[in-house]
C-alpha cells in the first residue's frame, strides 16, 4: 500500500503573525535528504528557528519550526517537499530497493530556455524581475544584462522551470503578464526560446576576480573581514557513544544557516542519525549532531574528521563572499557562493542582491552570472557593475554591507 502525500508533509501553520509554523515530515531516508528540504524551505524564503531529526538509515522524522511570511505560499511549499521526499515514489507502491536500472538513474536535466527582455532603465527594474521569476518559480541559472548609452536595458536570463512548462504557450503568456504587471509601460519586448545546455558552459573568472574571491581558501580569511561571526564554537566527541560521532555547535544565525550545514554534511556523504536545532537568545545557536559515515560506522579517521570540521568551520563564518572592487572608474560588486557536488546554487541569492541595491537606490549597470573552480570545489560567482552615474553617492563599504546583510537575513 502506498503512503499518502498528506501523511509524507504536514504543515500546521500558526494563528499568530510572527509564530513559527510546524512542518512534519515522515518519510524514508537517503543521504542529503536534510540538505535538499532545507534548500527548498530557503528557496521559499522561510527562517528556521528550531529543527528536530531522526531516522534509523531506512526512515526519517523530522520537525521544522518556522517563520513564514503574509505571502508564503504554503500549498506550494507543501508539493515541492512532498516531490523531493523519496516517498514521493513510494506513494505509488514502489520501493526504492525494486527500482529498475531507468528508474534509479540521475534525474534528466531540466530543458533551458533564453528570456529575453528590453526595457526602459530605472532603479529597482532588476528586483522587479527577479521577483516576479521567483514568484513562478522560474530558477536563474545564469543572466547577461547591460545597459545602452540610450538608458535601455537589455536583460538575458538562462532559466529554467520548476514546473517544467515553460514550453508551452500557456506558460510563456503567463511569464508574459506577470512581467508586463511589474515593469509597465517600460516594457519594449520579451521573448522565450529553448536554448542548448551548452550555452550556459562553465566560465572562468579572471585572475584577479580568483585571487580577491578565493584567497580565503589560503589563508582562511576573508579579505573584505565579512563574517557571520567569528565565535563559531564546533567540538567533536567520539566516546559518549559507541555508533555516533557527536557534533556540538554553538554559532549566530543567518539566513539559510541550516541549509549550509546539511550541505556541507551532503558534500561529505554524512549521515545524520539525530540532531536538534535551537535558536537562542538573539542570533544566537546551537545544533547537536549525532552522526555516522556512508557505512553507517562513526567517524574515526582524524584527517577526515579534520577536513569535515574545517569545511563546516568555514561555511558557518562565510557561506558567501561578497567584495566591491574598482573597475578603472567603475564599482563592482562580486558575490560568491559554494556549489553542491550535485551542481546546485545556492537559492535566491541574485534575488538577494537586486533587492539589497534597490534599498539603497544603487542602479545597475551590467550583471553576469558564472561559474569557478578551484582545487575541487565549484563556486557561483556574481559580477554587478555599479551604475553610479544614475546612483545615490554610497560608500562603496556601505553598499558591500547591505548586500552582505541582506544575503544572511539580518534586516
Amino acid at each position: 500500500m502506498g503512503i499518502l502525500s498528506d501523511d509524507v508533509v504536514i504543515i500546521n501553520q500558526s494563528e499568530k503573525e510572527g509564530d513559527p509554523s510546524v512542518i512534519t515530515i515522515n518519510c524514508p531516508d537517503k543521504t542529503g535528504l536534510g540538505c535538499d528540504l532545507c534548500r527548498i524551505l530557503l528557496f521559499f524564503g522561510l527562517n528556521i528557528v528550531r529543527g528536530d531529526v531522526s531516522t534509523d538509515g531506512k526512515w526519517c522524522y523530522l520537525v521544522f519550526w518556522v517563520i513564514g511570511k503574509p505571502n508564503t505560499r504554503w500549498n506550494l511549499l507543501k508539493m515541492r517537499l512532498v516531490e523531493a521526499s523519496p516517498s514521493f515514489s513510494w506513494a505509488f507502491g514502489i520501493s526504492r530497493c525494486y527500482l529498475s536500472d531507468s528508474e534509479s538513474q540521475p534525474p534528466k536535466l531540466p530543458d533551458l530556455f533564453l528570456l529575453k527582455l528590453a526595457c526602459s532603465d530605472r532603479t529597482g527594474l532588476l528586483y522587479d524581475v527577479t521577483e516576479v521569476l521567483y514568484k513562478l518559480e522560474i530558477n536563474i541559472e545564469k543572466v547577461k544584462i547591460s545597459t545602452t548609452p540610450d538608458g535601455k536595458v537589455m536583460d538575458l536570463f538562462f532559466v529554467t522551470d520548476t514546473r517544467e512548462l515553460l514550453g508551452t504557450v500557456k506558460r510563456r503568456d503567463e511569464v508574459h503578464e506577470y512581467l508586463r504587471n511589474a515593469i509597465g509601460d517600460s516594457m519594449i519586448s520579451y521573448d522565450i526560446e529553448l536554448v542548448g545546455p551548452e550555452i550556459t558552459a562553465r566560465s572562468q573568472a579572471s585572475s584577479s576576480v580568483a585571487e580577491t574571491l578565493f584567497s580565503s581558501d589560503v589563508s582562511g580569511e576573508h579579505p573584505s573581514g565579512l563574517q557571520t561571526s567569528s565565535n563559531v564554537s564546533i567540538t567533536v566527541d567520539n566516546s559518549l557513544s559507541s555508533a555516533h560521532t557527536i557534533i556540538h555547535i554553538t554559532c549566530q544565525d543567518h539566513k539559510g544557516l541550516l541549509y549550509d550545514i546539511m550541505r556541507t554534511f551532503k558534500d561529505f556523504n554524512i549521515q545524520i542519525s539525530y540532531g536538534r536545532f535551537t535558536i537562542k537568545r538573539g542570533r544566537n545557536c546551537e545544533i547537536d549532531l549525532f552522526i555516522v559515515q556512508s557505512d553507517g560506522r562513526k567517524i574515526l579517521d582524524s584527517s577526515k574528521l579534520n577536513a569535515l570540521i574545517t569545511r563546516l568551520r568555514a561555511e558557518l563564518q562565510q557561506p558567501l563572499r561578497v567584495v566591491m572592487m574598482n573597475r578603472g572608474p567603475d564599482t563592482e560588486l562580486l558575490v560568491t557562493n559554494p556549489v553542491e557536488l550535485s551542481g546546485k546554487g545556492r537559492p535566491q541569492v541574485f534575488h538577494d542582491i537586486a533587492l539589497a541595491l534597490k534599498k539603497i537606490n544603487t542602479c545597475i549597470f551590467s550583471a553576469e552570472i558564472g561559474r569557478h573552480v578551484t582545487g575541487d570545489r565549484e563556486w557561483e560567482v556574481y559580477k554587478v557593475l555599479i551604475n553610479e552615474e544614475d546612483s545615490l553617492p554610497i560608500p562603496k563599504s556601505k553598499i558591500e554591507e547591505q548586500v552582505w546583510n541582506t544575503l544572511m537575513g539580518w534586516e
